[in-house]
């Protein structure tokens, strides 16, 4: 049996690329993913669209070698717009400004979220 991918799911509409995720229909918390309970509550969920835009919490740049990534490559962690948190990889090989705005990027291609500069 295969691992399940961590990574939440992304619609894209043009440019435009958000987080699929869930909103609590009682307390409003809000998760990325599609769950059908509330992880805090245990009320019923709705459908949310996270995003596009953001804000960088922390920042990183990685230069130490991974499987299947090639150092160096840039992280952050990002509040979502009506989201939650997501880490995310970013452009260039310097790390972003915490409370830098950044807008969801497409999909890189090992199938990671991207973030770039607002």
């Amino acid at each position: 049996m295969s691992p399940v991918d961590p990574r939440p799911p992304v619609e894209s509409e043009g440019e435009v690329v958000t987080v699929v995720g869930s909103s609590c229909t009682a307390c409003g918390y809000v998760v990325a993913g599609v769950e059908p309970a509330c992880p805090i509550c245990g009320a019923q969920t709705t459908r949310a669209a996270c995003g596009p835009g953001g804000s960088v919490w922390a920042s990183t740049v990685v230069r130490i070698a991974v499987p299947d990534r090639q150092p160096p490559y840039g992280l952050a962690y990002v509040d979502l717009e009506n989201g939650p948190r997501i880490l995310a990889h970013t452009p260039g090989e310097a790390a972003l400004p915490v409370g830098s705005s950044v807008l969801l990027g497409p999909l890189s291609a090992a199938g990671d979220l991207t973030v770039v500069p607002a």
